[in-house]
């Protein structure tokens, strides 16, 4: 979200992880802007997520035509990752461009149902990687892998929406 603060957006966040020293088992993404506090916690066989301390949820989503997704922007994609993103977005019923962080947060509130970013650093996807898994989604490398290292990233809501992505996303390849 640096480049929303730089720009004086309300979409730049704040993200703290903590590694386990093989993952990420804690993750938290703070919007001040509107005094939103998301935390996740993915541990062992503990799965769970709050905004401001309540409970959120992903929600169920059966297929992409009934999905809302959101990425940051395509700058970020070679040709090919471009091509592959544009295939995910002409399936999907709404697209929501510029969120950064939030986009996650609020995947992981029930709000949105897929997130599909590329050039991600690993301290922009830490902090996401406990706050999705706790909310009950799923989120990995565009080859359905670890996603903790950043690149190429999808986060979906329901498992069904992450797999019908990845199914288009591979083409990048």
């Amino acid at each position: 979200g640096t480049r929303a603060f730089i720009a004086g957006l309300p979409s730049w966040g704040t993200l703290i992880a903590l590694n386990d020293g093989t993952r990420p088992v804690l993750g938290l993404v703070s919007q001040p802007y509107i005094g939103e506090i998301f935390l996740g916690v993915a541990a062992g066989t503990v799965r769970k997520a709050t905004l401001n301390d309540r409970p959120i949820r992903t929600r169920p989503c059966a297929r992409l035509d009934e999905a809302i997704l959101s990425t940051t922007g395509t700058a970020w994609f070679t040709p090919a990752e471009q091509a592959a993103y544009k295939a995910v977005e002409a399936k999907t019923r709404l697209v929501r461009y510029g969120f950064d962080c939030y986009a996650y947060a609020v995947l992981a509130a029930g709000c949105l149902d897929l997130v599909v970013e590329a050039g991600l650093k690993t301290y922009d996807v830490q902090a996401l990687v406990p706050l999705i898994e706790g909310a009950g989604g799923i989120i990995s490398d565009w080859r359905g892998g670890d996603a903790q290292h950043g690149g190429r990233i999808v986060a979906a809501g329901d498992a069904r929406v992450h797999a019908a992505a990845l199914d288009l996303l591979v083409t990048a390849d």
